[in-house]
């Protein structure tokens, strides 16, 4: 299903288009301006990290230097598995070192994906103001997409802040439905789940994991910005926000591993909406793509070298997936 959807965007956003014309753009860009934008780029994984462990403190407190690998695995398994597996890997290697339920870090992992989303919106709706207009798909996925996240928002807050109330619930529902051989796993599960949850409980966390959301998100975006300058076009920072927004709201679809297509088609039309030449847009869109898959991939695999994680673990973790 993921590859047919990776083709049915890559299709969409290459048809039409001279590749040869493509290709030579490519060729006349200036790399040079990947480089501050890939250094901008992981200090938002270092915002990452210290996200996920602000979000970890309350079940654990965990050394920023122990995550940071761990973070990088992920991502890089994100960028080879489809489904988004690398977070699974990422719970998997945290149990794995630190002896945290894969349950809890999984419900932390959620929590940050939620708010990703969220400000994924933010930017959208900042800079809808200046679009030449609104096409029907992104529409589309703007409603599909608050209804998802305001909606996962919303019953993970309320759970966080009424636990006595949701363990009662879950319990019951538990013992009442699931076969008894089942229900004491599931208990042990649903406990652990809502204590990677216990970071939402008050308004100072849910605000501090919002604004390094925002600069996560933002130094992102400069990323863009930088990879731009690399290219014979301009747009504003407020185009890219955009851009970032609307490309990483469709690569929540299922798609082939590293996103193809869902990354590019949507980031390709966006910047042909406001005036770039499409040949252009798709040269700069696919090396930005490139840019963000294959500097954290490569770190990835030696972290993994490092930590002597074989392949298997891959499939162990997500075997695992419900300790």
């Amino acid at each position: 299903m993921g590859a047919v959807v990776s083709i049915l965007f890559l299709v969409t956003a290459l048809r039409g288009l001279d590749l040869g014309k493509v290709w030579l753009d490519m060729q006349a860009a200036n790399y040079w301006w990947i480089l501050p934008g890939v250094v901008a780029y992981f200090i938002g994984v270092g915002a990452r990290t210290w996200r996920w462990h602000y979000l970890l403190r309350s079940v654990k407190p965990i050394p920023l230097r122990t995550m940071w690998p761990i973070v990088v695995i992920g991502y890089m398994g994100n960028n080879i598995y489809p489904f988004r597996a690398g977070e699974v890997v990422r719970a998997y290697v945290l149990r794995k070192k630190t002896g945290v339920s894969m349950s809890a870090s999984i419900a932390t992992i959620l929590v940050e994906r939620i708010f990703d989303g969220l400000v994924m919106l933010l930017f959208v709706f900042i800079a809808l103001p200046i679009m030449p207009g609104l096409p029907n798909w992104l529409r589309q996925t703007i409603i599909f997409a608050s209804v998802a996240f305001f909606g996962a928002l919303i019953a993970f807050l309320v759970i966080a802040a009424l636990p006595d109330t949701s363990r009662a619930l879950y319990h019951w529902l538990i013992t009442t439905f699931a076969p008894h051989r089942l229900q004491e796993k599931l208990l042990v599960l649903a406990d652990r789940f809502m204590e990677g949850l216990s970071s939402l409980n008050s308004l100072s966390n849910v605000l501090m994991i919002f604004a390094t959301s925002m600069v996560v998100w933002l130094l992102e975006t400069v990323k863009y910005w930088f990879v731009m300058h690399a290219f014979n076009f301009e747009v504003s920072f407020f185009v890219l926000m955009l851009m970032n927004g609307v490309v990483n709201l469709a690569t929540t679809l299922p798609s082939a591993p590293g996103y193809i297509g869902t990354f590019d088609g949507p980031g390709i039309k966006i910047l042909s909406l406001f005036g770039v030449n499409p040949t252009v847009a798709a040269a700069y869109t696919l090396v930005l793509h490139a840019a963000l898959w294959l500097p954290i991939t490569l770190l990835g695999f030696w972290y993994m070298a490092h930590e002597s994680l074989g392949w298997g673990d891959f499939s162990k973790a997500v075997a695992e997936a419900g300790d």
